[in-house]
């Protein structure tokens, strides 16, 4: 199942980057027929380039940290007066 977000499929993306990685399109021309921005395009294309098909498929959205979030300890203490 593709990503609830995601402009195109897998399939989609591996067409794209092919497209610009193989068969040498400009990214311009690449984003306009796949109906993405530029950015994206290079993205994938990047994606390929170094992770091949493998780089086509869906990722997580989550952040890989937290470098703001609320220590542990506070958390606790907030939840406890909110249950008051």
């Amino acid at each position: 199942m593709p990503h609830r977000n995601a402009p195109l499929t897998e399939t989609g993306r591996l067409r794209l980057a092919r497209c610009v990685v193989e068969d040498g399109w400009p990214l311009g021309r690449a984003a306009e027929r796949f109906q993405v921005s530029p950015t994206t395009a290079q993205r994938w294309a990047d994606r390929y380039r170094t992770h091949g098909e493998a780089g086509m498929a869906d990722r997580s959205s989550r952040p890989h940290h937290s470098p703001g979030r609320t220590p542990s300890r506070t958390e606790r203490r907030v939840i406890k007066v909110r249950l008051l």
